[in-house]
């Protein structure tokens, strides 16, 4: 029993692909408590969403393998001093991944800054197709906040959560190991943002952790699909009602894996703190106010190592 138990647990599917959902009140109260109910259970789903035409993900993807096809030198131009922001290579725990992340990547000048980093003579092609996929992947990022807050009942403070977020974009190379064994690309871990929206090119290797302990491996339905994680900071934000997954890559094969992933994170200095109405008799407060890059700063410190965020501010 124990030998396919990887792929019999599977992950929710959500339809976000109607017309004017928004509009459509009985759809977008059906679509909301799914939404909800996958949250809540896995902290993680696979939305399928059609507004990214396929040929634009496609040679999108082709220009983000163009990227990191650079010389070193020049991918190293990217630098932040923020984590996960600019470019890194990650060797070692086992673990080979390259990175680039983009702050403000919903911010057309700010992309096209980095993109004459890279390329002096400009990639007009690789910017337009990049600000079609944020317009629209940070829309559907903001229907999913929306539904949530709504969920949870306490909607009045969706126009003052939606203000205090940013968005880095983040891609992510994973070169094939060349074997049948899979090979860690990312160690397991928790996000600790609000929510990502993961879009990859057809090769697979995410993998969720359930409550039960065993691993999910994300096999997307569709090629329209996209995966939605819940991140550490919307943990403590809800006071625990929604789940943070652990999650990690495992590669194996020839081919190379590319996702670029739209991370929602609090603006710079926002203080964390759970609403009044989300602290009950039956959900005490979880976790003291915390400022979110003071959090990530203390994960990449020594002391910080393995440790989570009951660790740093847990009540």
């Amino acid at each position: 029993m124990n030998i396919g138990s990887e792929t019999q647990v599977k992950l929710p599917v959500i339809e976000f692909s109607i017309e004017e959902l928004e509009a459509n009140v009985a759809e977008w109260e059906l679509v909301k408590s799914q939404v909800h109910k996958a949250l809540v259970d896995y902290g993680c789903f696979e939305a399928v969403f059609d507004k990214v035409p396929l040929d634009l993900r496609k040679a999108t993807f082709l220009e983000v393998e163009e990227m990191f096809d650079l010389p070193l030198l020049t991918k190293q131009r990217v630098v932040s001093s923020r984590p996960y922001h600019g470019y890194g290579g990650y060797g070692g725990h086992g673990q080979i991944f390259e990175s680039m992340g983009i702050e403000d990547v919903d911010v057309h000048h700010k992309v096209e800054t980095l993109i004459k980093v890279l390329w002096p003579q400009g990639k007009p092609s690789f910017s337009k197709n990049l600000q079609f996929l944020v317009e629209q992947v940070s829309r559907l990022d903001q229907i999913i906040r929306k539904m949530m807050l709504e969920s949870l009942g306490v909607e009045k403070y969706l126009e003052e959560h939606m203000k205090s977020t940013n968005y880095l974009g983040r891609f992510i190379k994973y070169e094939g190991p060349q074997t049948t064994e899979a090979k860690v690309g990312i160690l397991d871990h928790t996000d600790k943002n609000i929510l990502t929206t993961l879009c990859q090119n057809q090769i697979d290797g995410l993998e969720v952790q359930a409550k039960s302990g065993e691993w999910i491996k994300c096999k997307l339905s569709t090629s329209n699909s996209f995966v939605v994680v819940t991140g550490d900071t919307l943990y403590a934000w809800t006071n625990g009602r929604v789940h943070a997954p652990v999650h990690r890559v495992m590669i194996s094969g020839n081919e190379t894996r590319f996702t670029i992933g739209l991370f929602t994170v609090p603006k710079a200095g926002l203080i964390i703190k759970a609403p009044n109405e989300l602290v009950t008799e039956d959900h005490p407060l979880l976790f003291k106010p915390f400022v979110q890059s003071e959090f990530m700063n203390f994960v990449r410190s020594s002391e910080g190592i393995n440790n989570t965020l009951k660790d740093y501010c847990g009540v």
